[in-house]
């Protein structure tokens, strides 16, 4: 089974977390779920490097790392996940969705109401522990 290691940002404006949505794909499990947004590790970056990269090409917008969240560990049908995730804020831009159909500011006690992709209910679960 293939190994997939990625990054994602917990983006936090006003105790608001930026959810998005995918986009529709060939994976149901995956298709027009929510998650937070990131991306692949590319070869010879650093992981902070990645989530900075990735939020840049989707959403356009410049953020800063303020503090590592924590490490999924996550087996779907096809592969398995890694996914290194950081609480973050915006420094700079507009928020453009390049890659995602949607977005929602939430607060922690809304989380729950959304089609979550399954790796990033583990990250859903720590944001309400920690945030309450």
């Amino acid at each position: 089974m293939k190994t997939v290691h990625v990054a994602a940002a917990v983006i936090i404006e006003d105790e608001q977390i930026l959810c998005v949505q995918r986009n529709e794909n060939g994976l149901e499990y995956l298709s027009k779920k929510w998650e937070f947004p990131g991306g692949k590790i590319e070869s010879g970056e650093l992981i902070e490097e990645t989530v900075v990269r990735e939020i840049a090409e989707e959403l356009n917008i410049k953020i800063r790392i303020k503090e590592f969240l924590l490490q999924v560990d996550h087996y779907y049908p096809d592969f398995h996940l890694i996914m290194d995730t950081f609480i973050c804020e915006i420094v700079s831009g507009e928020i453009k969705l390049n890659e995602h159909i949607d977005l929602e500011w939430l607060n922690d006690d809304e989380l729950s109401q959304l089609d979550w992709a399954a790796a990033d209910l583990a990250i859903v679960e720590a944001l309400i522990k920690v945030r309450t």
